[in-house]
């Protein structure tokens, strides 16, 4: 019953659908040139032969399945993969790094229509959710054509959980469209069983089995040559409210460590810009990476406010606070930084990673944060 009633309900939002949505073009959250996509109006031909479709959210899920993404095709020489994600910096991100055989499309909106004409276009042979990204159209729409699905990675926080035990008699049918759900840890097994999950299994974090993140070599050794002997820090992965706190802590440090080079890596970065008027108007003097600045001896805050080189800045700086676990987020994953050989600082929200914060903290590889002079006092320490 409630399947059908969201169904309908859907159908008659799409008005107000397609407003919130030409309200995100317009400040650049949507791809004005493949915006057909999120109405399921295929940008690219379907190729033959078997198609995996991977569906995560952003960035976060979107790496984290290019390991994965890579066993498939090794695996299966006549295999293709689709992957879709529903923000532009994640399509940016897989544009550089997807491998032969697999093609990135901007997930549908869920409106009956447009979920629809992407299955038709694209016919799946296998479908793979990643973590807790569920529409209710898209899933029960592709369950309807006998599209097997794999829930993997899966995960909900405790507002997700909270949220989806007020419906149980949609989330119900919608876990139960999943042949396997493979969670992250037991608590997330649990969670999915309890909302109606069928067959539930714990498979691990596969953030915590990815790859290192690439570097550039070439342009590590540039960057390296231009900083020099100067102490630097990162902030990496950063929402808003997390690079004030930066700033805070550079300022702070700033005495006693005059030289001192704070990089910063939003976690969005057309927001570069916007940081820098921040920075400015505190004092500071900062360089973008988006517009090629250069680091000069008197740049006081470096913006790196491109996508795919987080690997770059991580080999760079040494010391690195991870974003979204000041801000509430839930923060971002912190191997990448402890794999090329960071010393990790976060806030007291991981709860997406909870289980990797966990054991870096048990190792001794890493330090809870509550605030700017907690942060400042262990760069402080660390540098």
């Amino acid at each position: 019953m409630l399947p059908r009633l969201y169904r309908t309900l859907t159908r008659l939002s799409r008005p107000l659908v397609l407003a919130y949505l030409a309200y995100r073009r317009r400040r650049g959250k949507e791809d004005a040139q493949r915006f057909g996509e999120r109405f399921g109006r295929p940008g690219m031909a379907r190729p033959a032969g078997p198609l995996v479709w991977i569906h995560a959210a952003s960035v976060g899920e979107a790496t984290t399945m290019l390991g994965l993404i890579e066993r498939l095709l090794r695996a299966r020489a006549m295999l293709e993969i689709l992957i879709t994600t529903g923000t532009v910096a994640s399509a940016h991100l897989l544009e550089q790094r997807l491998p032969a055989r697999a093609r990135h499309q901007f997930v549908p909106v869920d409106l009956p229509d447009a979920v629809a004409r992407f299955l038709d276009h694209w016919r799946p042979s296998l479908a793979l959710w990643v973590e807790s990204e569920l529409w209710p159209n898209l899933i029960l729409a592709t369950r309807a054509r006998g599209i097997p699905m794999v829930l993997v990675n899966g995960r909900l926080s405790t507002r997700s959980f909270r949220h989806w035990r007020w419906s149980p008699g949609l989330i119900a049918p919608v876990l139960e469209s999943f042949q396997l759900c493979l969670a992250q840890d037991s608590k997330q097994a649990s969670r999915l069983g309890r909302l109606g999950a069928r067959h539930v299994a714990e498979a691990g974090d596969l953030k915590s089995a990815a790859e290192r993140l690439p570097v550039d070599r070439r342009e590590l050794s540039r960057l390296e040559q231009q900083i020099g002997a100067r102490p630097r820090w990162l902030a990496a992965s950063t929402h808003p409210g997390e690079e004030e706190v930066a700033a805070d802590v550079h300022q702070r440090l700033a005495p006693t460590h005059p030289e001192l080079l704070t990089i910063i890596v939003p976690r969005h970065p057309l927001r570069g810009e916007a940081i820098g008027r921040m920075l400015g108007a505190r004092g500071l003097s900062t360089a973008r990476r988006s517009t090629s600045d250069p680091i000069a001896t008197d740049t006081n805050v470096y913006i790196a406010d491109t996508m795919g080189e987080l690997g770059l800045f991580y080999s760079l700086a040494g010391i690195a606070f991870v974003g979204g676990s000041l801000s509430r987020k839930g923060g971002h994953n912190p191997f990448e930084a402890a794999r090329l050989g960071c010393a990790v600082l976060h806030g007291p929200d991981m709860s997406n990673c909870a289980v990797m914060a966990t054991a870096l903290a048990a190792a001794g590889a890493s330090e809870t944060i509550t605030d700017a002079e907690g942060l400042a006092h262990v760069v402080a320490t660390l540098l």
